[in-house]
């Protein structure tokens, strides 16, 4: 009789952790290819398409092209891609040689603008209302969350024992990533699923009242809001999900992460083409008004975003505001993406942008290159 040989395995190579505390799709080295392809390496995703595609009609501005912040900003080795619309005109569109048109880049933290979205409908239906605490809805949720109004999660405007803190690679934000499958578990730090993972956010001191006088950012918070949105709904994020991708009217695919239980990754999960990302800029110009001829969200609850911001982010992005999931500085919205991604909306112009890029640094920050992206998008959408 035959010995049958042991089965041989080993640890998916993208997901394994290992210098600084971050899987292979992570390291500097490879977070270009991390960044282009992670629709496909989390463990778990779902990927929905629209029934009916916002058409564009091609009418190229050259002069976009010709703006020294233009140039500056796609001539680095960090660009993949830009693109902006004007209403239905595609004005421009630029990519780096290793990107095209058509390929899924992770957006990152612009996914949060869903929940800008889904709380807006909710309030305007009189289903949510944010000045209650955030236990009215979620009796489980832990310390951390349980005493905060839904507005203070809305408006990443408190404090609790979750870090944010790219520059230290054990900061909670990287360990919450073992909920997403963006990294394989350890005896340290075993697989959880994202509700159980944000009961076990704690408080800290006597209150989680931010005393920092800025928006003290935390991705948790968007999943929490998801949490309350699909509770208070009786629907499901993925029901909510298919819902956006309508009444954007996206060509390609929605690419979103779910953690084991299919829980969408709503705080950064989403992976979407540069026209995609774009079309999703110009949902928030319609005020939600759909490709599909259907209202998500709430006109006013936009409006409100914009006009009525919570507080401001850390310099040197204090010219804008974090309201609602949102970034604003009165007149646009959008939403930054960690590693070099940016999108946004000008209602009064009807001029949207999006932008991808892949900082190559230590912690894929540069404070400096993030100013100079939202500045040139801003100033176009004003331009044109």
């Amino acid at each position: 009789m035959n010995k049958l040989k042991p089965i041989a395995a080993f640890p998916n190579p993208d997901l394994h952790v290992t210098q600084d505390n971050k899987p292979r799709w992570h390291q500097p080295k490879t977070r270009r290819h991390g960044f282009h392809n992670l629709y496909r390496i989390p463990r778990y995703s779902v990927s929905f398409r629209a029934a009916k595609v916002l058409h564009l009609e091609t009418n190229i501005n050259a002069s976009i092209g010709m703006r020294p912040d233009v140039k500056k900003m796609t001539e680095t080795n960090h660009f993949s891609g830009m693109v902006v619309l004007k209403g239905q005109e595609l004005i421009f569109e630029r990519y780096a040689d290793d990107f095209h048109h058509t390929h899924p880049h992770t957006i990152m933290s612009i996914s949060k603008m869903t929940l800008n979205l889904i709380c807006g409908e909710l309030i305007s239906q009189g289903l949510l209302d944010p000045n209650k605490k955030v236990k009215e809805y979620l009796p489980e949720i832990g310390t951390g969350y349980a005493e905060a109004t839904v507005q203070q999660v809305l408006n990443m405007d408190l404090s609790n024992n979750y870090s944010e803190d790219y520059s230290d690679p054990f900061a909670s934000s990287f360990i919450h990533e073992t909920t997403l499958g963006w990294r394989l578990p350890s005896k340290e730090i075993p697989e959880i699923n994202q509700k159980t993972f944000l009961s076990s956010i704690e408080q800290i001191g006597s209150s989680l009242e931010n005393k920092t006088g800025y928006a003290d950012y935390k991705s948790a918070n968007t999943d929490v809001l998801a949490w309350v949105a699909e509770s208070v709904s009786k629907r499901t994020l993925r029901e909510w999900m298919i819902n956006i991708v309508e009444a954007i009217g996206i060509e390609g695919n929605w690419h979103m992460h779910t953690d084991r239980d299919g829980f969408p990754v709503v705080d950064g999960g989403v992976n979407l083409c540069a026209r995609d990302l774009a079309r999703f800029g110009q949902l928030f110009c319609r005020f939600g008004m759909g490709a599909d001829g259907n209202q998500i969200g709430s006109k006013k609850y936009i409006e409100d975003t914009r006009k009525n911001p919570g507080p401001k982010n850390l310099p040197p992005k204090d010219f804008y505001n974090y309201s609602n999931q949102t970034m604003t500085d009165g007149t646009w919205l959008g939403h930054g993406g960690y590693g070099g991604q940016f999108m946004l909306a000008n209602p009064d112009t009807g001029i949207s942008v999006s932008f991808f890029s892949v900082l190559q640094n230590k912690d894929a920050l540069d404070l400096d290159y993030s100013v100079d992206m939202v500045k040139m998008m801003e100033k176009i959408s004003q331009e044109y």
